[in-house]
C-alpha cells in the first residue's frame, strides 16, 4: 500500500509539472551553433564605436568584437558570426526566443533583469555610467542646471529611472521626451526638441560622433548612475554561459599578461605557466568547455586583447575619443579582473 501511494504521488507530480520540462531542460547552444556554422549575435542597430557597419558593410565595434571572440573560441575564426540588429524594446525577446545566441548590446546588468528575464549575464565587459549632453550654446556646465529642461531619451532602458532619481534628489523637475528609435532620439536632440539628451556616457560619445559638428556639444561632468555592461545568454545552458564568460575573461587576461595579436605566436614559447595554459600549450582547459585546446590562442589571434579591442573602437584616437577610466586591468588601477586560468 505504501509503495502504491508513493508511485501515485510521483505520477501526480509528473502530471502536474510535466509540461514545464521543455522550458527548464538544459539547451545545448554549442551544438546548435556548430551545426549552423556560425554564432548569431544581437547588437545595436547602428551605434558607432559599439556596433555599426563600415563602408563595406562589415560590422565593426566593441560589442561586435566581443561576439567575434566567442566565434573564434568555437570555430577558430572570429568571422564566423552573423550580426542581428536589435532594438531596445525587443533585444531580450530575441535572446529568449532563440533568434540570437548572445546579446552584446551595451546592456546594463541589473537585479530585475538578472532575476526575472530568464537570462544569464557574462562578465562585465565595460564599466559605464549615465550622463547628459547639451549644446555648448546653452552655456550649461552642470546637470544640476537642467531644472525644468526637456530631456530626450529612449524607452525600455534604465535611463528614465536614473533621471527621475537624480532630479528628485535635486528637488527639481524635468520633462522626459521619449522616442522609440535611436535615430529619432538623436534627430530630436540635434534639431533642438530637447535641451539635453541622456544615456550612458559612452553612448553619448557615440551620438556626438555622428553630429554634423561634434564640437558643438558637451557631455556634462556628472555621472548619475552605475552602468556595468555585460553580454547575456539564455539560462539553463551552463556550458554556453561558460564559453561566453571565459572568452571575455581571456581578452582581459591577455592584456594583463601582455599577449597581443602581434606577439601571440611568440608567447607560445613563454615560460609563464599561466600563459601556456591560456594558449593551450599545456593542460586541457579548452576541452573542459568542449572546445579545441587552442581556443584562447584563436581568440587573441582573431581580435587581440582587451586593450586592442577598446583602442581601435572607442579609444582616444577614434571619433569617440574615450579614455579607459575604470576599464583598465585591476593591477593598473581599473576594475577589469579575470579569474585564474588553472
Amino acid at each position: 500500500m505504501r509503495r502504491e501511494i508513493l508511485w501515485a504521488g510521483v505520477a501526480c507530480v509528473f502530471a502536474t509539472f510535466g509540461t514545464l520540462a521543455p522550458s527548464i531542460s538544459r539547451a545545448d547552444t554549442l551544438d546548435t551553433v556548430r551545426q549552423r556554422g556560425k554564432v548569431v549575435c544581437g547588437v545595436s542597430i547602428a551605434n558607432p564605436g559599439f556596433a555599426a557597419p563600415d563602408d563595406k558593410g562589415r560590422m565593426e565595434g566593441f560589442d561586435a568584437d566581443i561576439c567575434r571572440a566567442v566565434a573564434a573560441a568555437v570555430f577558430g575564426n572570429g568571422d564566423k558570426v552573423e550580426f542581428v540588429p536589435t532594438n531596445i524594446n525587443t533585444r531580450f525577446q530575441a535572446l529568449q526566443s532563440g533568434e540570437i545566441d548572445i546579446l552584446s548590446r551595451q546592456t546594463t546588468l541589473t537585479f530585475s533583469r538578472d532575476a526575472s528575464l530568464g537570462l544569464d549575464f557574462g562578465p562585465y565587459v565595460f564599466f559605464d555610467g549615465q550622463g547628459l549632453m547639451v549644446p555648448k550654446s546653452l552655456g550649461i556646465t552642470s546637470a544640476k542646471e537642467l531644472k525644468d529642461a526637456a530631456i530626450c531619451t529612449l524607452p525600455g532602458t534604465t535611463t528614465a529611472q536614473n533621471l527621475t532619481d537624480f532630479f528628485k534628489a535635486q528637488g527639481a523637475k524635468f520633462e522626459m521626451v521619449v522616442f522609440e528609435s535611436p535615430d529619432e532620439n538623436r534627430a530630436a536632440f540635434f534639431g533642438g526638441r530637447c535641451e539635453a539628451i541622456s544615456s550612458d556616457r559612452s553612448d553619448l560619445a557615440s551620438i556626438r560622433a555622428v553630429a554634423n559638428n561634434p564640437n558643438d556639444y558637451v557631455i556634462l561632468p556628472e555621472t548619475i548612475s552605475k552602468e556595468p555592461l555585460a553580454p547575456a545568454v539564455r539560462q539553463n545552458d551552463s556550458n554556453w554561459h561558460d564559453i561566453v564568460s571565459w572568452s571575455e575573461w581571456m581578452v582581459m587576461a591577455a592584456e594583463e599578461k601582455g599577449i597581443t595579436q602581434a606577439n601571440v605566436d611568440e608567447k607560445l614559447k613563454s615560460d609563464d605557466q599561466e600563459i601556456q595554459r591560456m594558449l593551450g600549450v599545456t593542460d586541457e582547459l579548452g576541452p573542459m568547455l568542449k572546445l579545441d585546446k587552442k581556443w584562447g590562442y584563436n581568440i587573441i589571434k582573431s581580435v587581440g586583447n582587451y586593450a586592442e579591442i577598446f583602442d581601435r573602437n572607442l579609444g582616444e584616437k577614434t571619433k569617440l575619443g574615450l579614455t579607459r577610466g575604470p576599464n583598465m586591468p585591476w593591477n593598473a588601477g581599473g576594475l577589469l579582473y579575470a579569474p585564474p586560468f588553472r
